[in-house]
């Protein structure tokens, strides 16, 4: 399996707990806004591998853009949700393809 196809999983699983309504959110303000730089850097990351391995990359993209915006309360949270339905998506057809 690709190193991009597990960064996927990985990043899609966790914009999925940052999807969760309540959880999300007091995970967020309780660590002062640090999973989103987190979520930032590993989105980055995803996304060089992606197009080294010249895998999909607009999971990581829209990550990329969660991330700036996901302070924004439901707006955050319903971006979290969607990028986190789009990268599993691109995961497992990059798992099905291999």
């Amino acid at each position: 399996m690709a190193v991009s196809t597990v960064l996927k999983w990985i990043s899609g699983g966790l914009e999925a707990l940052l999807g969760v309504p309540i959880l999300g959110g007091t995970l967020v303000i309780a660590l002062a806004w640090t999973p989103l730089a987190v979520m930032l850097i590993l989105h980055i990351v995803t996304l060089v591998f992606s197009i080294r391995e010249g895998n999909k990359k607009h999971g990581s993209i829209l990550g990329i853009v969660t991330s700036c915006i996901a302070w924004i309360p439901f707006v955050g949270m319903i971006m979290h949700i969607i990028t986190a339905i789009i990268l599993m998506i691109d995961a497992y057809h990059a798992q099905k393809v291999a």
